[in-house]
Order: structure tokens, then sequence, then C-alpha cells
């Protein structure tokens, strides 16, 4: 049992320098050894990226540091917990439309190996790419309320799709994009965990599974959050495309081993 402490422990280190909340490491590599339900994974990862997602803002936001921007954030936050909404509806009505669980498993990897190589090829051609300063907030919540819908939909927290979108549409740099990245997922798990307490909906798991997992997204977020502040950041770039690159390899195998169950 402790393999989920420490699966919950490595990916919240690696999201918290990173900016991708760990959901994304976490969703794949539980799927990929297949020790829960499909539907009891996306709920403890969530979970998890929440508690490191509380610890990494919390104290960032108490040192007074500024390296979140609360003028934009905070607008892609809120449309981002009201895209969780929307994206646990969905993820509900394609399990409710599916046979087997393993058909929404298949769905969920198909659909991240999508979006981490469209993230990866964006990473890797970033400096070629014209970037955007959106400021208007009506335009900051919708491009939050499809960042919370996806992210809530795939159980990843939002991770590497919310770099993506703040390096083209508001030109951050990588450090700033992770610290602005955490405070969106923060909002975006908060709401999306209330929605499913409030609904009854909790796929059944076990108590000291979701313990462990939370301790370890509690000690990630501190080890990171440490390590964020000592890395450059092109050493965080190189970081997450090294990631990005075996997520995809995961994801792949999940989307063949779920589709042929």
């Amino acid at each position: 049992m402790l393999i989920f402490f420490f699966v919950a422990l490595g990916a919240s280190v690696v999201g918290a320098v990173c900016g991708i909340g760990g959901g994304v490491i976490i969703k794949p590599v539980l799927d990929l050894l297949h020790l829960e339900t499909v539907s009891a994974i996306s709920f403890l990862s969530g979970c998890t990226v929440l508690s490191m997602s509380c610890y990494s803002v919390g104290k960032s936001l108490l040192a007074g540091e500024k390296s979140v921007s609360l003028d934009v954030g905070t607008p892609l936050a809120i449309g981002a917990a009201a895209g969780g909404l929307l994206g646990n509806q969905l993820f509900t009505l394609v399990r409710q439309m599916s046979n087997t669980p393993n058909r929404v498993g298949a769905v969920q990897a198909a659909c991240l190996t999508a979006v981490t190589v469209g993230t990866l090829l964006y990473t890797l051609n970033r400096p070629r790419i014209t970037t955007h300063n959106v400021q208007n907030k009506v335009a900051c919540g919708v491009i939050g309320l499809t960042l919370g819908c996806m992210s809530s939909f795939l159980g990843i927290g939002g991770g590497p799709i919310n770099l993506v979108v703040l390096y083209f549409f508001f030109s951050m740099d990588t450090k700033t994009a992770a610290a602005n990245s955490l405070y969106i997922i923060l909002f975006s798990q908060l709401c999306n965990l209330l929605t499913t307490l409030f609904a009854g909906s909790v796929p059944p798991f076990r108590w000291p599974v979701l313990a462990l997992m939370v301790a370890g997204g509690l000690g990630g977020g501190i080890l990171g959050r440490r390590l964020n502040r000592r890395m450059k950041g092109e050493a965080v770039e190189r970081l997450f495309i090294a990631l990005m690159a075996v997520i995809i390899c995961i994801s792949l195998f999940n989307t063949w081993r779920y589709s042929s169950c």
C-alpha cells in the first residue's frame, strides 16, 4: 500500500516544481498499476493534487510572493472552478454511457495522450511561437472554464494544459506560469471535490489509501516548493519536457490496454 504514498509524493514534488499539480502523473501511473478502479483513481488523484496545491499556494501568498498574478489568475481560477463542474458532469455522462469501466479509462487515456503530445510539441517550439497578453477578465474566465472542464474530465487537475495556456495567452515565463497554474488548480480541484461530495457521487475507495496519498501530496508540496525556488527556469522546463515524454508513453500503453480488455 505504500506505493500510493510514493507515487503521490513523487508526483507532487514534480508537480509543485513545474506547476502541473501532479495529477497528470498520478492518474496514468495508477492506471498502469491497476490498483484501483478508474473512478477511484480520478477521485484520489484530485484529493492529492488539492492537498499539494493548498500548501504551495497558501505558503506563497502568506510569504507575500508576487509570482501569482491575481488580476489574471483569479478570473482564470473562477472560470476553472466552473469548468470543473462541467468536466465532472461530462465524466459522469461518459461513465454512464460506457458498458465497462475500461472504456472510460480508454477514453481518458487517449485524450490525455493527445493533450500531452500537443503540450510537448508546443513547448519544444515555444521560442518560435508568438504569444499574447490577454487582460480582458471575461476572456480570462472563458479560458479558465475550458481549462477546468478538460482537467476535471481527465482527472489530472490541470497540469500541462494550464502551462501552455499561460505561456501562449499571457506571455508568462516558466516559473511564473508554474505558480499561477497551481493557483488555478487549487480553485478547480476544490470546487470539483465539493461538487462530488454534495452530489453523493464519491466512488468507492479505501480510506488508508486516501490518507497516504494526501500525506504524499503535502510532503511533495513542501519539497517541491523548496526545489522550485532553487532551480532555474531552464532546468524546470527541461524537467517538464522529459516528464511529458514519459507520460505520453504511459498513456499510449494505458489506451491500448483498456481498449483491449
